[in-house]
C-alpha cells in the first residue's frame, strides 16, 4: 500500500507530519483512460535521486514546495518534537515545511534509496 505523507510548517516554528489521503475524484482522459486522479499540479521539472545506506540530512527545511516520492528502499523522518517515522517505497511525501526548524532523512536499511523530486510551481 502507498504511503501519503505530508510535512508541513506550524505557527510554531517546527516541522510536523502528517498521513494523508489525497483528493481523488473519478476522470475520464479523451483517450479512454479512466478511474480516479487528484487534481492536475503544475510542477518545474523532476529529479531521479540515489542516496546510499546511512545517508543522513539533519534537520532542513524543503527548498521548496515539493513530492519526494520513495521507489525503493526506506527512508527514516524525524521531526523537532522527537517524533520519527520510517517509510518504505512507495511512499509519496510533499514537503512544505519551508520556514522553521525543519526535518531530518535518514536512510535505513542496506538497500539504496531511490527516490523522484518532483518541485512544484507556485
Amino acid at each position: 500500500m502507498v504511503n501519503f505523507v505530508r510535512i508541513y510548517s506550524g505557527d510554531d516554528g517546527q516541522s510536523h507530519m502528517e498521513e494523508y489521503e489525497p483528493d481523488f475524484n473519478p476522470f475520464v482522459d479523451t483517450e479512454g483512460a479512466h478511474g480516479e486522479g487528484t487534481p492536475v499540479e503544475a510542477a518545474t521539472g523532476f529529479t531521479i535521486r540515489r542516496n546510499p545506506p546511512g545517508y543522513f540530512l539533519d534537520f532542513h527545511c524543503a527548498p521548496r514546495r515539493q513530492y519526494s516520492i520513495t521507489i525503493a528502499g526506506e527512508i527514516e523522518v524525524g521531526i523537532g518534537d522527537g517524533t520519527v517515522k520510517r517509510f518504505g517505497a512507495p511512499t509519496i511525501l510533499l514537503a512544505e515545511d519551508l520556514t522553521g526548524q525543519g526535518h531530518s532523512t535518514r536512510v535505513v536499511g542496506d538497500e539504496i534509496r531511490i527516490s523522484i523530486a518532483i518541485p512544484l510551481a507556485d
